[in-house]
């Protein structure tokens, strides 16, 4: 535990190191193209909140098997003008004299940050209630059902090996329901539909009950009341 939390600790101190550096040299680099004051203040934090937004969206997509290449995209932009203003500002640029096409880039930045600031937060997220069983691709979703074609013959036929049973059933006033006493919340009725839904536009079969609350990962007793949402 110690020694995870020392190199947590080198890991923090070497961040904020290379972060006050990066953040002078944008600063200076701005400053000396002609953007003094506050702006040259300003352009630090837009380019390292750029770079943090575009890394944090792109591995969230990663994560949600999306592409992400339009936040790669702008984490390289990022990225590269970090180290742009790193290299420039080591002695191979003269600060005193500073070309008149990096004055027009550094001058342009703010409206390219904003630009690939919006495109960023306006990204589809996936929602954040999706479940591992619904995110499953196609394939999967195919194989389950096949492996399950025989469904188990014991959601509604219990009842009927027993025909004498039927005039006491007729005059009893509580008759026992097919449909378990259990019912399922409304969250758990909307997920049992989006995954039957799921199942007939992939396969063009309903869905079978016992498949689709294995795959909710409830108790077989629970099979009939699925049954009663398909």
């Amino acid at each position: 535990m110690r020694a995870q939390l020392a190199r947590v600790d080198a890991v923090i101190v070497q961040a904020v190191i290379a972060g006050a550096l990066s953040f002078s040299h944008l600063h200076d680099l701005a400053d000396a193209a002609g953007q003094g004051g506050w702006k040259a203040w300003a352009y630090p934090v837009s380019v390292d909140l750029l770079l943090v937004a575009a890394w944090r969206r792109m591995r969230e997509q990663q994560r949600a098997g999306q592409p992400a290449g339009g936040p790669r995209l702008w984490f390289l932009i990022a990225l590269a003008a970090s180290l742009g203003a790193n290299i420039a500002t080591a002695g191979l640029l003269d600060l005193d004299d500073v070309p008149a096409s990096l004055c027009v880039v550094v001058a342009g930045w703010p409206a390219v940050a904003f630009f690939g600031g919006t495109l960023l937060a306006h990204t589809p997220r996936t929602p954040a209630g999706l479940t591992d069983a619904e995110t499953l691709p196609a394939s999967a979703a195919v194989e389950e059902p096949q492996r399950d074609a025989f469904p188990a013959p014991s959601i509604e036929p219990e009842p009927a090996p027993k025909p004498a049973a039927e005039p006491i059933a007729a005059s009893d006033p509580t008759p026992t329901p097919i449909a378990p006493a259990v019912s399922l919340p409304p969250a758990l009725v909307d997920r049992v539909r989006v995954l039957a839904e799921e199942h007939h536009a992939t396969t063009g079969r309903h869905a079978d009950p016992d498949a689709v609350r294995a795959r909710l990962g409830l108790p077989p007793s629970m099979t009939a009341a699925v049954a009663a949402h398909l």
